[in-house]
């Protein structure tokens, strides 16, 4: 009944060296054209299947390097031919290599059909018109905007502290004018989720500006009353005493 423990154990290092070569050799094929396909594909992480006549191979890549190459047969389990967590069973991988070459074809006739592409793309592309003088126009508004504004926030660190906020709706729309000491934190029209006509942060869009514009005037002019308005309540008010 004991005789089988005196036998000698077969060795499967031989097999597992051959596999581990032939894996090897593989994986750096296979990472040859995961760069070809990254080239193609373009990014940094990409996958693509290419089909054979006795099954599906799958090429993922990432960083220019493969991930894995799975081949799925038409009949059987699928084979990690190339995997970064374990070498492929002897048996299944020399099943899939029996399809490589075919992969390779199918990969290579994948990457030819490319070819001449770009024959008949038009290099000749139209100039791009430039901003620049749209931009200064914006800034030029902008600045005699910012003019007006500071002289208010002169007036109202004047007569209302240090900083605050005047506030006025002009064609239903809500202006607000911070100001800190003489100078302009910002004028947004529009509430919190407005437009910032003048701002620390850079200019307002030239369409916003343009649509804004027009109203500026009505601002300033609902700012003078609400001054003139004040002035005459406070003209209004004396001090009585008695003796």
């Amino acid at each position: 009944m004991t005789d089988g423990l005196d036998s000698d154990v077969a060795s499967a290092d031989d097999v597992a060296k051959r596999r581990d070569d032939v894996a090897a050799r593989v994986r750096t094929h296979a990472g040859e054209m995961a760069r070809e396909l990254a080239v193609l594909q373009g990014g940094d992480y990409g996958q693509r299947t290419f089909e054979t006549d006795d099954g599906d191979w799958t090429l993922k890549y990432e960083a220019g390097d493969v991930q894995y190459l799975r081949y799925e047969p038409s009949s059987g389990s699928e084979i990690y031919v190339v995997s970064s967590k374990q070498p492929p069973e002897p048996g299944p991988f020399e099943r899939a290599l029996e399809d490589y070459d075919a992969f390779v074809e199918v990969f290579n006739d994948h990457i030819e059909s490319f070819e001449g592409l770009f024959d008949d793309a038009a290099t000749e592309l139209p100039a791009v018109a430039s901003a620049a003088e749209l931009a200064a126009e914006r800034d030029r508004i902008l600045e005699r905007i910012r003019e007006v504004a500071t002289a208010m926030a002169q007036q109202l660190h004047r007569y209302d502290g240090e900083y605050g906020t005047y506030r006025t709706t002009v064609s239903g729309t809500r202006w607000e004018l911070k100001w800190d000491g003489d100078a302009v934190s910002y004028l947004r029209v529009g509430g919190s989720d407005g437009t910032y006509l003048l701002s620390q942060y850079g200019p307002a869009p030239a369409p916003e500006v343009r649509r804004l514009v027009g109203d500026v005037g009505a601002f300033v002019s609902s700012f003078n009353e609400d001054v003139a308005d004040l002035e005459a309540d406070l003209s209004r008010v004396s001090f009585e005493t008695t003796t």
